[in-house]
């Protein structure tokens, strides 16, 4: 069992910057791929980001593509995304989720979830 607690959401301007954290129990950490998904108001769920369990291989949404970093602290059983130049179609509230067997990007392949941090980005 893993338990993924989010945190560092908030409520921003357009190009405002944020980062996210996501911190896991349990000392299993490095043998899950990790993700980060994100729901708006009346949308499905969908895939923002992964990183493998190294941290060597990255993966992203075309529509965070170069403003949206994720990695990775095995020691420190967290895992972030940094969000540079905000706009407002990234509000949403964004989980992190664990995977240990699939690199997958959808969010059925992923067997835990975090409750989610509310990110607002106002225009």
């Amino acid at each position: 069992q893993v338990q993924l607690v989010e945190s560092g959401g908030g409520l921003v301007q357009a190009g405002d910057s944020l980062r996210l954290s996501c911190v896991a129990s349990g000392r299993t950490f490095s043998s899950y791929a990790m993700g980060w998904f994100r729901q708006a108001p009346g949308k499905e769920r969908e895939f923002v980001a992964r990183i493998n369990r190294s941290g060597i291989t990255t993966d992203y949404a075309d529509s965070v593509k170069g403003r949206f970093t994720i990695s990775r602290d095995n020691a420190q059983n967290t895992v972030y995304l940094q969000m540079n130049s905000l706009k407002p179609e990234d509000t949403a509230v964004y989980y992190c989720a664990a995977d240990r067997d699939t690199w997958s990007r959808l969010p059925g392949a992923m067997e835990y979830w975090g409750k989610g941090t509310l990110v607002t980005v106002s225009s």
